[in-house]
């Protein structure tokens, strides 16, 4: 994009797993898998059928979506569609049945999009879907969850927002109060770690900083919220804040804390306050302390990841 291809044409194949041709498979594994014994292995997982509330249905096109050699047989079997892409000199990027071509001009883009579409229906009877496959600018396109935007440096990419509001919502399912205050803290945290980090090892590519910044605020909004329900009586959450003040020497009145504690807020709120903002801080529910983990940091974790 940088060089000047700003035009994206992105390809959507219908129902690809489903569609895959057997036949056109093996001929292909045939070109360079000169063994008998291995084609008719491949034939035979392909044609082994799935099981659908109890029935074995057999399968004469297609291979089984989420099989352990699935994505390398769509990588062979589109490995022709690769080629013929080299050989018209066209910039493109494709991971699994997911494309994206690059060009230089709107013109350009709709007649590749026509003649690829055509040559896919054709040479590996594919279909591809009208109503997904389109012409965009980067800014419009995306490509296996990232976006793509322009500052004074030039062409980058993010995570899309759908992307993003996926993250919000799966850790908004886990930590749903009645479940979470129920868990030993110790599960909560490991959970959410896995969640978060796996979220960013595959995402720190794209400009992540800001958004990192603003869900790592709410994460740990939720994470007060739910040890302070956690400690429940009033006497008990003055008791753990006392004893936090004593540690983190934050120098909070008896008489603070002591409203904090008995405060009538819900518990959204209460675990808003400055009392409970400080004593449950960044720094505290970063220590680790016995099977505890401790809480992950997401913008640190990113900026450590780099």
């Amino acid at each position: 994009m940088n060089e000047g291809y700003e035009w994206i044409v992105d390809l959507d194949i219908e129902k690809f797993f489903d569609t895959v041709n057997h036949d056109k498979l093996i001929s292909i594994l045939r070109e360079n898998v000169n063994d008998a014994t291995t084609l008719h292995l491949i034939r035979a997982y392909l044609r082994a059928g799935v099981l659908d509330n109890g029935l074995i249905k057999s399968t004469t096109i297609g291979t089984p979506q989420g099989g352990p050699i699935s994505v390398i047989l769509s990588n062979i079997y589109l490995d022709k569609f690769d080629k013929e892409l080299e050989t018209r000199n066209l910039r493109f990027v494709r991971y699994a049945d997911d494309c994206i071509i690059f060009v230089k001009s709107e013109m350009s883009a709709n007649r590749v999009m026509k003649s690829v579409t055509s040559w896919l229906e054709r040479k590996l009877f594919l279909k591809v879907n009208a109503t997904k496959t389109k012409v965009v600018r980067p800014t419009k396109g995306q490509f296996l969850g990232f976006t793509f935007y322009k500052d004074g440096q030039g062409w980058k990419c993010k995570p899309t927002k759908d992307r993003k509001k996926r993250l919000y919502t799966k850790i908004q399912e886990y930590l749903k109060r009645k479940r979470a205050v129920s868990r030993p803290i110790a599960i909560t945290f490991t959970k959410v770690n896995q969640i978060v980090r796996g979220w960013i090892n595959y995402f720190k590519l794209g400009s992540i900083k800001i958004f990192l910044d603003e869900f790592g605020q709410w994460l740990r909004h939720k994470i007060r919220c739910i040890i302070i329900k956690q400690w429940k009586k009033p006497m008990t959450i003055y008791r753990n804040l006392m004893k936090l003040n004593k540690a983190c020497k934050c120098r909070f009145s008896d008489e603070e804390i002591y409203k904090c504690a008995n405060t009538r807020l819900g518990w959204y709120r209460r675990s808003g306050l400055i009392v409970v903002n400080y004593l449950l801080s960044l720094k505290v529910l970063g220590i680790r302390k016995g099977e505890r983990p401790d809480l992950v940091n997401p913008l640190n974790y990113y900026l450590k990841s780099l």
